[in-house]
């Protein structure tokens, strides 16, 4: 075809007057938006918008298109909302199983506009249908340099879209695939093993995940019963008060009579409030003396700010705050006192949004939610789930109707979800916006992270917290390292598979779950540290079980254990030590266990002899410890056989003889599991013995 040659427009497939939310649910009562509408599409009201979206972003934006793309990408967008439209099946079009999410088509609008700028730049004829092929190859590759590969799958699947919608478009679309035969993340370059999908999702630092997750936590567990209470004490204030001037002279005067009352004034170190360092307090007072501040008597009654003035000169003053008292705290400088400089009117709203964002915090870094659905928690949604606390919210990632589904949560979680609903200020849903007067309906959890911060860093002094360093947070980024610290970090398999909901014989058979868990360089000494933790607990406990004359293990490695714990409760004993020395000297011992699933394995790096599974083999370089895949549990001198293990290999031998009981067992088959029965029974006779 001539690029440059005009196309010429055929009337659209689609009626002006057809609603373009055909395969949708709407929202009792609602008209959906019909395809002759050219500027946009608006859903709000119409379908159920996503809590963690601003009312803006549930459009379909038409108007910056010109003539000709105006209708493309309405059709692009009628036919992705209605996949089994009669038209598109008569076309030969393949539709998906589910029709196309909003968001998704609102996203490659984003991805349209800026295709049509490009071809605009380069001077390519006005409609795609005219486009040479290799003009999407110089596209891709721009983009390659640019963006991340999964940001520049969304971009490539937009323009195959352009050619498999083709046969629908007005004039046509790309008149070939760019790309015949290949996926889109091939096409945008983005690696993807059999084993494992890099996802490009950053874990947080530990420097940084350590000090947030503390500060959300003691928000909410010490923190927010104070704020409860002073904003408890500012609603009886107001139930008290009355919205007139007569009499404000007398209440004054008797409030002032009162030596423990003293006049408020604002506080100098308040960041939000410097300019007003060491003036009075004069709403705060009027709430104290019980007069609504709407009647403004400190401005329109003479002489009470010469009364109160003179209380001030007197002394009679102190920092303003809704309460006499908060919760103490010990400080970085070794001190000790209150965690605020004191809660006031403006600064009780700033903390209610502080704690709100706290929890949010909380529940999304340890309940490996989505964004979209922590936001989606209403109240009331903590039940009891199989036994076991849980939060009811819609799963709304590839799910266009919000199902309803279960996380199973730890009770400081629930606790966290309890505090969110006591000062929720919407009827339904726990986290909204951050500021009361502003986007009411929507919390945006990246401006809210930044506000959490940057208010823990300009109080640390008073709060005794921690600083958080300002690094970039975002709030998938928490569900990604705690997928990383469930799976790395010992004895967490099983919460891994309980909370990203994926049913395994392994937690980590999911590919996706695999990406998330993947662990980090970041993290690496704590991962250290805490197998090292994990080990010394396990060992602890054997020496424990051998103190109380329990059976811990059998085998040469279960004597050889046996004879060190009882050196270390002699030396105990001759010191007239307690368990503190035991753990002590057990530390000390440095002694060298592998727990594992069939056996224990006590090689000692130090003096290797004896470790059947390094005779006869070649080591690989760089290698360090035992070969576990050539462990002989039934004759090595390392291995322990502890009461554990023993029903497991009781249920193999069974199993073994069952097996051997038929007769249609090949020879090579039969030789072969009866050295396996052999070996079974070896390690049960140590059992026995």
């Amino acid at each position: 075809m001539n690029s440059t040659a005009p196309i010429r427009q055929q009337p659209t497939g689609f009626d002006a007057e057809e609603p373009v939310l055909g395969a949708h649910p709407l929202l009792p009562g609602a008209l959906s938006p019909v395809f002759g509408q050219c500027d946009e599409w608006n859903l709000n009201g119409v379908l159920r918008r996503p809590a963690n979206l601003h009312p803006a972003g549930w459009k379909m934006m038409f108007a910056a298109f010109d003539e000709v793309w105006n209708l493309v990408a309405r059709e692009m967008s009628m036919i992705s909302l209605n996949p089994r439209h009669p038209r598109a099946v008569t076309a030969g079009i393949s539709a998906p199983r589910r029709p196309v999410s909003p968001r998704t088509v609102i996203a490659k609008l984003g991805d349209l506009r800026a295709l049509r700028a490009w071809a605009a730049e380069r001077g390519l004829p006005p409609h795609p249908a005219a486009w040479p092929a290799h003009q999407m190859h110089v596209r891709v590759a721009e983009l390659r340099e640019e963006l991340a590969p999964s940001t520049v799958v969304s971009h490539v699947k937009t323009i195959q879209e352009l050619h498999r919608y083709g046969p629908l478009l007005t004039g046509g679309g790309l008149p070939a695939d760019p790309w015949p035969g290949m996926s889109a993340r091939a096409v945008a370059g983005e690696r993807q093993s059999n084993s494992t999908r890099v996802l490009s999702t950053a874990v947080i630092p530990p420097e940084v995940w350590f000090p947030l997750i503390r500060a959300a936590w003691t928000y909410i567990d010490q923190f927010g019963p104070d704020i409860l209470r002073a904003d408890q004490r500012l609603r009886q204030l107001r139930d008290e008060s009355v919205n007139t001037s007569v009499g404000a002279e007398h209440r004054l005067l008797s409030w002032l009579s009162n030596p423990d009352n003293a006049v408020p004034v604002h506080h100098d170190r308040r960041p939000f409030c410097k300019a007003d360092a060491g003036k009075i307090h004069w709403n705060l007072l009027s709430w104290f003396i019980g007069i609504d501040t709407r009647a403004h008597v400190f401005n329109n009654v003479p002489g009470l700010r010469e009364i109160t003035l003179e209380a001030v000169n007197r002394g009679q003053c102190e920092t303003g705050s809704l309460l006499p008292e908060y919760a103490q705290v010990l400080r970085a400088d070794g001190t000790t006192g209150s965690w605020t400089w004191g809660i006031d009117i403006r600064g009780l709203e700033r903390e209610i949004q502080i704690l709100r964002i706290a929890c949010y915090l909380f529940v999304t870094g340890l309940s490996m939610m989505r964004d979209s659905e922590v936001q989606e928690i209403t109240k009331g949604s903590v039940v009891d789930y199989y036994g076991a606390p849980a939060v009811v919210s819609a799963e709304i990632k590839g799910e266009e109707d919000f199902p309803r589904k279960h996380w199973w949560i730890i009770e400081p979680v629930a606790r966290a979800l309890a505090m969110a609903e006591a000062i929720a200020s919407h009827s339904e849903r726990l986290f909204t916006g951050i500021a009361s007067n502003r986007d009411a309906e929507v919390f945006n959890a990246g401006n809210g992270i930044k506000a959490f911060v940057a208010h823990i860093n300009a109080r640390c002094e008073v709060s005794g917290l921690e600083p958080i360093p300002t690094e970039r947070l975002a709030p998938h980024m928490f569900r990604r390292t705690m997928a990383m610290l469930t799976d790395q970090f010992p004895g967490s398999e099983i919460a891994l598979g309980i909370q990203l909901k994926h049913v395994a014989a392994r937690a980590l058979a999911n590919r996706t779950t695999q990406g998330y868990a993947a662990t980090a360089a970041s993290w690496a000494s704590h991962l250290d540290e805490a197998i090292e933790a994990a080990r010394f607990r396990g060992l602890r406990d054997l020496f424990e079980a051998h103190h109380a004359n329990e059976p811990i293990g059998f085998g040469p490695g279960a004597e050889q254990l046996s004879r060190t714990f009882d050196k270390i409760r002699d030396t105990v004993a001759a010191q007239g030590g307690d368990a503190t020395v035991e753990h002590a000297l057990l530390k000390q011992a440095r002694i060298s266990i592998r727990f594992g699933t069939l056996n224990n394995c006590l090689f000692d790096e130090a003096n290797p002899s004896g470790a059947l599974c390094l005779e006869n083999t070649v080591i690989p370089p760089g290698h360090s410890g035992p070969l576990p895949d050539r462990c002989r549990p039934d004759r090595c001198g390392n291995s322990m056989i502890g009461p554990q293990h023993v029903e497991i290999w009781a249920s193999e031998e069974r199993s073994l003889a069952k097996l051997l009981e038929s007769r249609r067992l090949a020879p090579g088959h039969r030789a072969a599991l009866e050295q396996q029965q052999v070996e079974a029974r070896a390690v049960l006779w140590k059992a026995e013995r």
